[in-house]
């Protein structure tokens, strides 16, 4: 197979729910939607962990963040590495390697210090977790375009839990039009790259990935006033969790509430704090339709892959939390998962899978050897219309942490989900009954058997994955006889 162009679209801390494209029938999104009807849509698409580094290293990696050990943010490090070892597998090393040309635009935050250029990737590199709007790059773009500064009105804090006064800040009126945004910026940048690949392919044929990170629609939500005010208020429905009362859930959850100061909104500015993100949304599908409008206009739709997906979710009100964090809902753990890669079909796909899926998956599409060791698996067979049989019935993921250590596991499969707390109470949610995950039915007797049988596959799993949190399931979870034994730090099934 010829190798392919990618073209790599990311977003940060965005809710599946907000896509037409995923059943929302508000919020206007055309050009994710159109790239959708066009290719692989997956509705069972997860982040192997809710929270941005440790993510994007296991796109980046092909790992799970276990075994490459960027376990946090580097803002909110709990003691784990803040950059990738030097011999950690890399996807752009892999494609260069093979003769790609490789771009990356905004966000990186994968390494405190090292950015997209260290790794011999076209780009700049951007710090920090949100949008960079004071770096010099920006500020030059925004003189040279004659467009005015930053700024922003009408900001919206929360409470802090402890009365010294102003909490987190949410969302904003941005005193900037929508050309002057960052988004815009990045997608300005992208396409400024995607001219000089597009040439170098129709001259030389040398392929490329090219990818752009907007850092939206994580919060803050400070957006322009025409995307502010573009959704009513009144047409946004509170999620159906807001009714969370914490009963039988870790405690951990109620204080990360009382952190985001959640239950100081009252129902109508939850409804005006969700219509502006769907505003966010809307803004970045804009720029969305700008680069692929623009590959299309290079001529290189039949030529190129296109790939849309997030780090991680966000709550945005639901359970009364906001961000992300110690709590492994869907929310934030189910993700967009969009592939379009020509002469495959347009389909639904329903089996699990993972960023980090997508690593071998772009090395598969450009001839490109999958080095070991590889956690994720191409996707490539199912993009065609391949059945995966047995072989995606679950998906199992982890948590690290973040603000503080946090250790957490979690199981899930086509009905029913654990999440294994070591410092608390375990959660079992039967999300055919209870798709919202209010009721925690670990304790009911009518899920004994249930509980049992996620705990051991949990448990196999951490096993043969190597995770260290198998260890603590050997001695304190509900695994019968097969149990495991380090010898010599090696770990044996023991009958």
């Amino acid at each position: 197979m010829a190798p392919r162009n990618v073209l790599f679209l990311m977003t940060d801390q965005h809710r599946t729910d907000t896509l037409g494209c995923y059943g929302n029938p508000l919020v206007d999104t055309p050009a994710l939607d159109a790239l959708a009807a066009e290719g692989t849509r997956f509705d069972r698409f997860y982040t192997p962990t809710a929270i941005c580094t440790p993510a994007r290293a296991s796109l980046a990696t092909g790992l799970h963040p276990f075994r490459h050990g960027m376990l946090n943010n580097p803002e909110r490090n709990g003691g784990s590495k803040d950059e990738l070892s030097d011999d950690s597998p890399m996807l752009w090393r892999q494609l260069t390697d093979r003769g790609y040309a490789v771009g990356h635009v905004g966000k990186w935050h994968i390494g405190r210090e090292r950015g997209p250029e260290f790794y011999g990737l076209d780009g700049e590199h951007l710090p920090g977790a949100l949008n960079p709007v004071h770096h010099p790059s920006y500020e030059k773009w925004l003189d040279d375009n004659g467009f005015p500064p930053f700024a922003v009105r009408e900001a919206v804090f929360g409470t802090a839990a402890n009365g010294t006064g102003r909490g987190h800040l949410i969302a904003g009126r941005l005193q900037q039009p929508a050309e002057a945004t960052i988004e815009a910026f990045l997608t300005d940048r992208t396409l400024g790259l995607l001219d000089r690949y597009a040439a170098d392919w129709k001259a030389t044929g040398k392929p490329f990935m090219l990818s752009c990170h907007w850092y939206g629609p994580h919060l803050p939500y400070l957006i322009p006033d025409h995307y502010y005010d573009l959704y009513d208020p009144d047409d946004v429905p509170l999620p159906a969790s807001m009714a969370e009362t914490f009963a039988g859930k870790p405690e951990v959850q109620r204080q990360y509430s009382a952190y985001w100061s959640s239950d100081a909104f009252d129902a109508a500015a939850w409804r005006k704090l969700i219509a502006v993100y769907w505003g966010y949304v809307t803004m970045i599908d804009h720029q969305v339709g700008r680069l692929v409008e623009a590959l299309k206009g290079h001529g290189l739709w039949d030529d190129t892959a296109v790939f849309f997906t997030a780090d991680h979710g966000e709550f945005t009100g639901a359970h009364r939390l906001n961000d992300k964090g110690p709590a492994m809902y869907e929310d934030i753990y189910n993700i967009p998962g969009i592939a379009r890669v020509p002469g495959a079909p347009a389909q639904v796909n329903d089996d699990f899978a993972t960023l980090i899926d997508l690593n071998p998956t772009i090395l598969e599409l450009a001839g490109a050897p999958v080095p070991e060791p590889c956690d994720g698996t191409s996707l490539l067979p199912l993009l065609h219309g391949e059945k995966a049989g047995d072989t995606r019935d679950q998906v199992v993921t982890e948590f690290h942490g973040h603000h503080f250590p946090y250790s957490q596991r979690m199981i899930r499969d086509r009905r029913h989900k654990l999440v294994h707390n070591p410092e608390s109470v375990h959660e079992l949610y039967d999300l055919e009954t209870d798709p919202h995950e209010l009721h925690n039915v670990y304790e009911a007797p009518a899920y004994a058997r249930v509980r049992r049988d996620l705990t051991v596959r949990l448990y196999r799993e951490l096993l043969r994955r190597g995770d260290p949190a198998y260890t603590w399931m050997s001695y304190m979870a509900d695994i019968g006889g097969g149990r495991a034994a380090d010898v010599d730090g090696v770990a044996e099934e023991v009958a």
